[in-house]
């Protein structure tokens, strides 16, 4: 029972973890209709921010600078990579998307030299709780709780501030309302913003857990949290929550029995069932082109 309680528990937390990062994807998708393809790396540099600036400064100044450098890196990635592109075909910025992501790894790997780094060890997050008879990290009980609070406070943003307003005008129709005055530079980077400061704040609970980071590790998570938002209907912030906390409790179930190895097709396979039987993913809406 331990053990199950212990798995449940875990996948939980990695969902929580996976949510933070799929929130970005489906914000940028409900706006641009852009898979931005770095954000997984964004996450990645993210963790790596973090080592460095807690080799040289306390952790209570390293941990929101981090937050802030995040978010900033989100707001350059923008600006110089999608924002030139922005009357382009839609292929040009997936594209540039994908050089983006290799150019934050290749920029790690030469920072780095290509060798692990370890995270640094976050007081209380790191520290163990027994519940139940299982021994886990506060930040495993922490993560769900603190990621429902984030997305209430994001829903809350989103509908009921002029930025907000801005970011649901521009997602329903993008050429109306740059036409009625919106301006949709600010409200995209905006847009990025958030969904970096998210990342970076999921970057630190995940890299609690695991500690190691190298050029690749957000190659992964990123890709599942991508996964995520498409199962729960790409463009919904709840349909992204719900399907990454799906997606990590799954994950965390199969890796914990024999069948381990079929964690990531199980994942994809899954994503295929749901795209078959609702196209539109699970909180997905239908959409029309306008003629």
């Amino acid at each position: 029972m331990q053990y199950y309680l212990s798995i449940i528990l875990s996948g939980i937390s990695l969902g929580g973890q996976y949510a933070l990062i799929a929130i970005g994807y489906t914000m940028v998708y409900g706006i641009l209709r852009l898979i931005n393809f770095a954000h997984g790396d964004v996450f990645m540099v993210a963790g790596l921010i973090m080592v460095y600036l807690s080799a040289w400064l306390p952790l209570p100044i390293s941990l929101p600078l981090m937050l802030l450098l995040t978010a900033a890196l989100g707001f350059l990635i923008e600006r110089a990579a999608y924002k030139p592109l922005r009357s382009a075909p839609r292929m040009s910025s997936m594209i540039s998307a994908i050089g983006v992501s290799y150019l934050l790894q290749n920029l790690a790997t030469y920072v780095t030299g290509g060798l692990p780094q370890m995270y640094p060890k976050i007081p209380f997050l790191s520290d163990i709780v027994v519940i139940a008879g299982v021994s886990t990290k506060w930040v495993t009980i922490i993560t769900p709780f603190l990621v429902l609070a984030l997305v209430i406070a994001l829903t809350q943003l989103i509908n009921h501030s002029k930025v907000g307003m801005a970011m649901r005008a521009v997602a329903k129709d993008f050429e109306t309302s740059q036409l009625m005055g919106i301006k949709i530079n600010s409200v995209i980077s905006a847009t990025f913003i958030i969904g970096s400061f998210l990342a970076g704040l999921g970057s630190m609970l995940y890299f609690t857990n695991y500690q190691s980071i190298v050029p690749l590790s957000g190659a992964l998570p990123g890709l599942r949290a991508f996964v995520a938002a498409v199962f729960g209907g790409i463009g919904s912030i709840p349909g992204a929550v719900v399907g990454a906390f799906i997606i990590g409790i799954s994950e965390t179930v199969i890796k914990g029995s024999d069948w381990s190895v079929f964690s990531d097709a199980f994942t994809f396979a899954l994503l295929i069932i749901i795209l078959v039987v609702k196209p539109t993913g699970l909180f997905g809406e239908k959409t029309t082109d306008k003629v």
